[in-house]
This record gives structure tokens, sequence and C-alpha cells, in this order.
């Protein structure tokens, strides 16, 4: 093929739905460009003696035809597409004079000068594919997109929808309060809305990043009337939906883990507005990992269960077995659980969990104003007072506790 180095390549999409592909050699870079392809649909052959684990995975599962064997004059034929990949500069360079001879597009991992086409730096974000090429300078192509992506993904670089957005409201999980733990997607949407109706254990300081056209309403400070919170925050949701707006609810951790996320979906429902959940993470182990403390570990806890502590034990709303608590062997995480913890834990004691089980009280985790708080059950409702712990935290119950790097010495 002759060569070009001072022409530029020519981008393009290619749609290999169904199409035959055809990629030689099984180790890291057909690890890296299979699960591409196979998102594209393409109809991927493998020729290779031996493959990585990852894309013999692939095989087993049927992503991939896989023929155990070299590449052979031919193996192109009725290709669209081509990955020349092998640990054979010798088959790399039949295969590609067949590529040439068929018209066939091929990438070369070993020769980029000697393929007929190059793999760009790619990415996905807000339903956008970046694709980035830079001719011969690949860690180039992949910074630039790079900066691209988290752009679109941050909000920082927006692009206006042209078409109609569907409408609807997200429920967005923001996570346990360091703004840099929200999803990717829920960023994307923040970015994206028109209102957002926020819990006080969000991520705020995304907050701060809207632009100044999105109304931002405190869901603590909603007028309720003769309401009940929850039905006010969910008679917003619908009226700021049924205006055509773009609206996101921000909750803190995860809507459906005590976060009262399925009630708002239910609401919804009700009146016929379509509701995309956007999971978050919980800080029932995001909290104890952020102060070290692992909530299972091999030959400690084989479990965990997670607890709200917002009702007290002896309180005939509580709907938990603490007996059954008791007995368990592995570690107990609770939330909301800071005004109750001393009748929790004597609770726990009295059905034969040791007084001297260890305890790890987080306030405010993964935030800049994190503290951490060790007793035991014995002494956890007295340590919580004396400490002026106070919402949010985290109480995490076992043998994981001390497993963990020790807790951070405090100021004084």
């Amino acid at each position: 093929m002759a060569e070009h180095p001072e022409v530029a390549a020519y981008p393009v999409g290619l749609r290999l739905a169904g199409r035959r592909v055809v990629v030689l050699g099984a180790g890291q870079v057909a690890q890296r460009r299979l699960p591409a392809l196979v998102a594209a649909g393409a109809d991927v052959l493998l020729i290779s003696p031996s493959a990585t684990p990852s894309v013999e995975a692939m095989a087993e599962a049927g992503e991939v035809r896989w023929e155990r064997r070299r590449y052979q004059d031919g193996d192109l034929r009725d290709a669209w597409y081509a990955l020349i990949s092998t640990d054979d500069p010798a088959a790399n360079e039949g295969a590609s004079a067949e590529a040439e001879a068929r018209r066939v597009w091929a990438v070369r991992s070993d020769d980029a000068d000697a393929a007929s086409a190059w793999t760009p730096a790619t990415g996905r974000a807000a339903g956008v594919t970046v694709a980035v090429l830079t001719g011969q300078d690949p860690r180039r192509s992949a910074a630039v997109r790079d900066a691209v992506i988290e752009g679109l993904r941050d909000g920082t670089l927006t692009a206006p929808h042209h078409r109609a957005r569907a409408k609807g409201v997200s429920l967005v999980g923001g996570g346990p309060g360091d703004p840099d733990l929200i999803t990717v997607r829920g960023r994307r949407l923040l970015a994206e809305a028109d209102v957002v109706i926020a819990d006080r254990l969000g991520p705020r300081d995304l907050l701060d990043e809207l632009p100044p056209h999105v109304e931002v309403i405190d869901a603590a400070k909603i007028p309720y009337g003769r309401f009940m919170a929850q039905e006010a925050i969910n008679n917003a949701l619908v009226e700021h939906a049924k205006a055509g707006k773009a609206v996101v609810r921000l909750k803190g951790g995860d809507p459906f883990v005590f976060g009262r996320g399925m009630e708002e979906v239910q609401a919804l429902a009700e009146h016929g507005i379509p509701c995309t959940v956007v999971p978050g993470i919980s800080s029932s182990i995001s909290v104890p990992a952020a102060a070290g403390i692992p909530v299972t570990h091999r030959g400690v806890a084989h479990e965990f269960t997670v607890v709200s502590g917002h009702v007290a034990p002896d309180d005939p709303r509580s709907l938990v077995d603490w007996e059954a608590l008791a007995r368990l062997r592995g570690t107990l995480v609770l939330l909301m659980a800071v005004e109750n913890i001393g009748a929790i834990a004597g609770t726990l004691i009295r059905h034969g969990r040791s007084a001297d089980t260890p305890v790890a009280v987080v306030q405010e985790g993964t935030t800049a104003a994190q503290r951490r708080v060790d007793a035991t059950l014995a002494t956890a409702g007295e340590k919580v007072r004396a400490e002026g712990i106070r919402p949010p935290a985290v109480i995490i119950i076992g043998d994981v506790v001390p497993v963990g790097l020790p807790a951070p010495a405090q100021a004084p």
C-alpha cells in the first residue's frame, strides 16, 4: 500500500451490526478492542491459537466465534473490517496484503503505517461517541478524548439538545456526600436539568456548578401546608414535570436504600409521568470504606446487614428483629441511628451480642468534615453523647472494625 504520511485520515463511523469482522490474534490488543466490536453488533470471527482469559471468556459466552488456529490466506474473505494483531510479523504482513487485495479496511497493531485504517481513541458520554485521531500520536489522541469525555460528563462542556428531550423525572442517587462519588450518569443529568429538587444529604457542592437558569429547590424548605413532607415533595415533582421541565430529584446515597425513592416513583406513575432511576453509592458501604473499615473480610465476616435505626427497638413501629440480628456473626451497619444507638446497643447485648463487640461511628463520611469515633457495644451510647456525634453518621458494629486502618487522630 502506498504511504501518505502527510495526508490526514478521513474519519467515518462504521455500522458493523450483523457484518463480518475478522480479528487475528487474541492478546491484549484484541482484549481491548473486542468489547466495542461486540457492542456494535458485529459478527466477530476470532482466529488465534490461544487467547487471554478475558477473550476466552467472551468466546465461551458466545459473544465471538473463535477458531483456535493461526491465520491462513483467505480468512478475510467476506469481511468488512479486520483487526490484525498477532505476534507473528509474517502473518500480519500476509493478512495486510490480503486485506488490501480484497479491499477490506484493516488495522495493524504492529505497524500503523502499513494499515489501511487507524483506530481512534474513543469514548462515550451524554449519548455522544467521541473519536479522536492525531495521526501517529496515540497518547495525544487519548488525552484529547479524555478531556472531551470528562467535560461532557461533568457538564463543563455542553452541547444543547436540538431534539425534544424525553419528558419525566430523573431520580438520582447522589452518593454519600463527596461530589466526586456521584455516578457519571447522575452528573450528566444534573447538567441537563431545568429544576433540581435536592435533599439535605445530597452532594451539595454540585449545586454550585449548575448554570444560573436552573431552579434549585431545597426539599427541606418546600411549603408543606396541609400535606406531609413527602407528599409535598411528590407534588413538586409532578408540578414541574407537567410544566415540561427536565426535573432531577437529587437524593443522598441510593434512592432505594432508606430513601423513599419508590414512594416518589409511585407518585409520578399515578400521574402518568415516567421516572428514570439512577442508582447511587450507598453510605452503608462507602462511608465505612472511607473510614478504612471493610464491611466484609476473609475469615472475619461473611455477611453484612444494613439496618435503619431511626426507630428504637422498643418502639411498636419497629419492623426489625433485633433478637435475630444479635445472633448474627457478621457486620451490622446502622443508618439514622445516632439518637437510638444506646438503646440499640443495649438490646443487642441483652439478646446475646458481646458487650466487647467493636463499634465505629463515622460522622459526615466522605466529606471534609468526616470524623470517626471508636467504642464497644457497652460504651457506644455514652461515647456518642460525649463526643457530640450528630447526624448524618454511619455506625459499624462487628469484628471488621479493628481489621481496617486505625482511626485517624482527632484534632485537639
